[in-house]
């Protein structure tokens, strides 16, 4: 980005203030048009350049000061890197089994029981201020940058404010998040928590060692150091002290775990692996569902729900509420899991029980939709056709599963889907 950032006046930028008064007696907000008019800025350098004078009305409105501005963007650069890693993602999904591999590998788990000697004040102060499991905050820290191992890889680490802006700028599914996050990031920039050379992150805008976006910074980072900044970048106290607070004004239940790996009796209601049927530890126990290799659950009482993340053929789980809190991180079965079992890996624990079924197919996206198809035609609802199996399509799974006397685990498996096709 050159200097001057915020002279000169594009078209577009002559189009919004033409059209604004007639938005605003319609009631309509500039926000609810900005897509398609960044559409017409073009793909390249030059458009980029013009959409960030041109967001300069809408960040000032927001509080940020023109120097403010013109520091954050100083050295932006049109970054088409940023937009390829946010709309061709492979069609490859990779399975749980080889997820969690990376998630708890040797070397993270090495390297967590490092950190875990090396911090072990500040983890001790941060449990008894939060009241979060410090092998949970470990464990998040190892998942979200390697134990801030991931800032000595140029190829992963990009200029917060660059990658937010292309965002904004060029890409339509993430264009209004984008938005939002950078006026976060440009917030913290003026509140001076930390200079726009150091704010860097990952091509989303997640930021610092445990991977903050702006608007959650915003809401729970905290600066446990005393030192005035709330710096996620350079102080691991700070980072950690803030992945506690998010835990802990989530709900986090204190002395508590995240879940249990089970076993499950050969005669059993694979309906109620739904990921939403509570019952007591106990009530599950009744049901057959057993800890595994025999050990007992120290609070019978504590409300769970079971999983079977990779059907019925793959290791089981009840899980707790704690389980939740950690999918407040990140909203996937896979890495509330991963966060899960890699704490208790730090912690001293072993290896799951229970086999993955390593030799089975997984679908693509593509493989998937084709799940939800022909469920659709069949009479279901799958909630839409677009790869993503939520709650909906497992349901429809199981019903169809049970209703052709296959398991109702709601696993979609390369199995169902040839099930699917002839019958």
């Amino acid at each position: 980005m050159r200097h001057g950032i915020l002279t000169g006046l594009s078209g577009a930028g002559q189009w919004r203030r033409a059209i604004a008064p007639v938005l605003v007696a319609m009631g309509i907000s500039m926000g609810a048009v900005s897509l398609g008019v960044d559409v017409a800025y073009g793909q390249n350098a030059a458009g980029f350049d013009r959409w960030v004078r041109d967001f300069w009305p809408t960040a000032k409105a927001n509080g940020i000061t023109a120097a403010t501005y013109n520091a954050a963007f100083a050295g932006a650069r049109f970054d088409p890197s940023v937009i390829r890693r946010a709309t061709n993602q492979p069609e490859f999904v990779k399975p749980i089994w080889s997820y969690l591999d990376g998630a708890a590998s040797a070397s993270r788990i090495k390297n967590g029981r490092k950190m875990k000697a090396k911090y072990a004040d500040l983890l001790r102060r941060l449990e008894l201020r939060f009241g979060v499991d410090q092998h949970i905050l470990l464990a998040i820290w190892g998942m979200e940058s390697a134990y801030g191992a991931i800032f000595k890889n140029k190829k992963l680490i990009k200029p917060t404010i660059q990658s937010l802006a292309m965002l904004g700028y060029a890409d339509r599914k993430r264009s209004k998040f984008g938005k939002t996050q950078l006026l976060a990031a440009l917030k913290i920039l003026q509140n001076g928590d930390v200079s726009p050379s150091q704010m860097m992150g990952s091509w989303a805008g997640a930021m610092g060692h445990t991977q903050f976006i702006p608007t959650t910074y915003l809401a729970t980072a905290v600066d446990f150091t005393g030192d005035g900044r709330r710096d996620i970048w350079n102080s691991v106290a700070d980072a950690l002290a803030s992945s506690a607070n998010l835990l802990a004004k989530a709900g986090w239940q204190s002395g508590k775990t995240w879940g249990y790996e089970v076993q499950l009796p050969r005669a059993f209601a694979f309906e109620l692996a739904n990921g939403k049927s509570t019952k007591s530890l106990a009530d599950w126990q009744r049901l057959g569902v057993m800890r595994v290799q025999g050990k007992a659950f120290p609070r019978p009482s504590d409300q769970a729900q079971l999983i079977l993340p990779a059907g019925y053929k793959g290791p089981a789980f009840l899980i707790l509420k704690n389980f939740a809190m950690i999918k407040r991180y990140n909203n996937a079965t896979s890495y509330a899991l991963g966060v899960g079992h890699l704490a208790d890996r730090i912690r001293g624990g072993g290896a799951f029980a229970q086999s993955w079924p390593r030799s089975d197919k997984v679908l693509t996206r593509s493989e998937r939709k084709d799940v939800q198809r022909l469920l659709n035609r069949a009479g279901y609802d799958t909630g839409g056709v677009d790869g993503r199996l939520g709650s909906k399509s497992k349901a429809a799974i199981r019903h169809w599963q049970k209703r052709h006397g296959l398991v109702p685990d709601g696993f979609a498996s390369g199995a169902l889907l040839q099930a699917l096709r002839t019958r």
